[in-house]
């Protein structure tokens, strides 16, 4: 009797630590909840903002401690304290919980009571035939719908790739675990309670970071429309993550050579840092091109560089020399500014590619080991061996593709320079080739093509990680051009409202996918708003 009541006992407290775990955690397959009222819509909506507003204020104040348990031995002793109050208690937190929470609140409230307060266009529900029935007339909503997928990996396409779906037998206990419950509902009902909870939510974070979300959310927005849209009428573009990837390079190449100001100075910083380039060539290149002048700052600044090659050098004394005698107009920044510690554009390949593969080595294998340990943990535990392999694989192939990258780069760049110096020398190519075809070797637009060739160096990362960095990238790339455009009088201001209308746009995007489609939203995306809101 004693052993059976110590059983009991055991059930009971397992039973309440998994009821506890459902109040931090949303476990899948979780069905939705039917409301009838406004009163129940507001309850539920309450309960749920109250719950992500919890969850979100964890995540952000456990991400703020450790940064600063990172930092903390530079900090002085009498600061510590203070240091570790604020990363958990400090505003960043508080903001985050705020957004996170007025989202789940808002858009739960508004997808509940849009049919409630608009019963004359309320949908008569009828039967599935299949879990993944693809019609999207107005007759196929208000029912659940459930989206299965592998526990080891996503089955979502990524954006311009699909692939056929493929259906496995699973027991009950197995289906449950694996499955993601949505409650369909109109598209324009997900759309306008996502853009009204987005656009109002977005407005408790800081100014500077507002962009970044929208941006972010912007392009998950995108992808899941395109995916959507594609696998609907049957598009497929080959290799699309890539050549995503390899637009969105060429446009922030360009920005980061001639248009500094329509990039963040942080990621100007983190360029040039990757690209190793002394920052001072870059300044030479754009006063030559869009000014017809030198920088004579940073040109004093590579002759008193510690390796700087002699014949450099003396190639940057030259052209210091015939620029203030008036002998001399530049047209472009010379490869020996761009790198002045080799004397042959021939030495560009091997030297950047093992000097960016060097350098990046850490920061990939700190990525690609940490994740596969801390959250694979079982898998880590049952086979260490094939972890660890393929996480140092990954870090060498992702080293290798940013050092492909910079190679390319950088071998275009002089070759086009040297191109455009042999055509002009030649008598022949210049009685063939009018002057002006010449000179565009050497134009602004000329400054794109190196970037865009640069990220097809996309193609020696893993398939699984393309569409993830080209996401990563389209934000700056869209801002940039945004801002280009604007200075030429393209688009329009956007004033103190801009920020806030485009979350509030990604978020009508993102939402009416992840209520009707979530199969087309990347797996980080779809896990993570499943967590804040739920089937409904």
């Amino acid at each position: 009797m004693a052993s059976f009541e110590n059983l009991v006992a055991l059930a009971n407290y397992q039973e309440r630590l998994k009821e506890a775990r459902k109040i931090v955690w949303r476990d899948r397959g979780q069905p939705p909840v039917d409301l009838l009222t406004l009163k129940d819509c507001l309850e539920h909506a309450g309960a749920g903002g109250l719950r992500s507003a919890t969850l979100a204020f964890n995540i952000r104040a456990s991400f703020n401690l450790v940064l600063a348990l990172i930092r903390i031995h530079k900090v002085p002793r009498d600061h510590r304290l203070a240091l570790i109050r604020d990363a958990v208690f400090g505003l960043d937190s508080l903001r985050f919980a705020a957004m996170l929470g007025t989202f789940a609140s808002l858009y739960k409230f508004l997808i509940n009571a849009l049919p409630i307060l608009i019963p004359a266009i309320k949908p008569r529900p009828r039967t599935f035939s299949s879990a993944f029935d693809e019609e999207d007339d107005d007759d196929t909503i208000e029912l659940p719908r459930i989206v299965s997928y592998p526990n080891s990996g996503s089955a979502t396409p990524s954006v311009f790739n699909h692939r056929r779906r493929r259906s496995a037998r699973l027991s009950l206990s197995a289906h449950a675990q694996m499955a993601l419950i949505r409650k369909r509902t109109r598209r324009w009902h997900a759309a306008l309670a996502g853009a009204i909870a987005g656009s109002l939510a977005i407005l408790w974070e800081k100014q500077s970071r507002r962009a970044i979300i929208g941006q972010q959310m912007f392009v998950r927005g995108l992808q899941g429309t395109y995916n959507s849209y594609s696998e609907k009428h049957g598009i497929r573009v080959p290799y699309g993550p890539v050549l995503v990837f390899a637009l969105a390079c060429g446009q922030i190449m360009y920005a980061f050579t001639m248009r500094p100001d329509s990039l963040p100075h942080s990621y100007i910083t983190w360029i040039t840092g990757a690209s190793r380039v002394p920052a001072e060539g870059v300044k030479i290149n754009y006063s030559a091109v869009r000014q017809h002048s030198i920088d004579m700052l940073a040109l004093d600044t590579l002759l008193s560089r510690a390796d700087t090659t002699p014949t450099n050098r003396s190639s940057l004394m030259a052209l210091r020399t015939a620029v203030l005698a008036g002998e001399a107009t530049p047209l472009y920044g010379p490869c020996y500014a761009v790198h002045p510690w080799l004397s042959s554009c021939w030495s560009v390949p091997v030297d950047r590619f093992f000097d960016v593969f060097k350098w990046m080595l850490p920061v990939y294998s700190a990525l690609h080991f940490l994740p596969s340990i801390l959250f694979r943990w079982r898998l880590f535990r049952e086979d260490p061996g094939r972890v660890l392999l393929r996480a140092g694989l990954g870090s060498f192939r992702s080293s290798a593709f940013l050092g492909v990258f910079v190679v390319i780069y950088q071998c275009t760049n002089c070759f086009k320079n040297q191109l455009h110096d042999r055509l002009v020398a030649s008598p022949l190519w210049r009685r063939l080739l009018p002057r002006a075809l010449v000179e565009l070797l050497i134009s602004k637009g000329s400054f794109w093509v190196p970037g865009f060739l640069a990220g097809l160096a996309l193609l020696i990362e893993d398939r699984r990680r393309r569409a993830e960095l080209a996401m990563y990238v389209l934000p700056k790339g869209l801002e940039s051009l945004w801002v280009t455009a604007r200075g030429r009088g393209l688009v329009f201001r956007t004033g103190n409202w801009g920020e806030s209308v485009l979350t509030g746009l990604a978020m009508g995007m993102v939402m009416s996918i992840y209520q009707n489609d979530p199969e087309h939203l990347s797996g980080i995306v779809r896990r993570i708003m499943y967590q804040f809101i739920g089937p409904n």
